[in-house]
């Protein structure tokens, strides 16, 4: 069985340090993909990419509450914007490391924005403030259930990955976060944007494998959803 490496993030629960992975991400990756989960740790020092590389057949790079610190694309900080810097330290060398390697990789959400900045591009840190652009974040004190329904439409890119994959040319997918794209990095693709604009997927133009970010969550109850079960059904077949 082909195995994914799932990047943690590092969190403080009671006091201690603790590394996370919502369990649906685990699900979609070992039910959808058809393929082992592995967790990987943001540890202080980060661990070796080679090794990590050696270790494992693909990459999936979560979402997170905690955002991509705005120094790594020239931003100061503003304010109401958390941050996972041991995660910084251990995704964005391991993305740049494991594209010039040719690994299968998926990115959602957090891990969709890390990709754009690893790779030269910025982010809007507050996209519900610039004008003419949706509210994408979450409503507050809502249950799950609300959280994660479809918020929004998405405009597939003809011809691209997504379209490939699913053989869709529009979905609903639901929004759950506030920073975005903004400068979009060189050598990726869009391949799927928000009513207002917003860059919703992307993918690697130049790739000799499947590398893919999508800014929603198609790891929330995957198997209900055809857009998603094409998501990682193709990563799956990928590996």
């Amino acid at each position: 069985m082909k195995t994914v490496g799932i990047v943690c993030d590092r969190r403080v629960r009671d006091g201690m340090s603790v590394h996370q992975a919502n369990d649906e991400y685990i699900t979609a990756i070992r039910d959808g993909a058809g393929t082992l989960p592995l967790l990987i740790p943001s540890t202080d020092v980060p661990l070796d990419t080679a090794t990590l590389l050696a270790s494992v057949d693909g990459l999936l790079f979560t979402g997170s509450p905690s955002n991509v610190a705005p120094s790594h694309y020239g931003a100061a900080l503003r304010p109401g914007t958390e941050l996972d810097e041991l995660r910084d330290a251990a995704t964005l060398p391991l993305l740049r490391a494991a594209i010039a390697a040719h690994m299968p990789l998926l990115a959602i959400c957090r891990g969709f924005q890390e990709l754009n900045v690893a790779l030269g591009g910025s982010l809007h840190q507050h996209v519900h403030d610039i004008p003419g652009r949706l509210d994408h974040r979450e409503p507050r004190d809502a249950s799950l259930e609300v959280e994660y329904a479809p918020a929004h439409a998405i405009a597939i890119t003809p011809g691209g990955v997504l379209a490939r994959l699913s053989g869709l040319e529009a979905a609903m997918v639901n929004s759950l976060h506030h920073q975005g794209i903004d400068r979009l990095a060189p050598g990726l693709a869009v391949e799927a944007v928000a009513p207002d604009g917003q860059i919703e997927a992307v993918s690697l133009a130049a790739a000799k494998t499947f590398v893919l970010g999508v800014q929603w969550h198609p790891e929330w109850r995957f198997a209900q959803d055809p857009l998603a079960c094409a998501i990682f059904a193709g990563f799956g077949a990928a590996l």
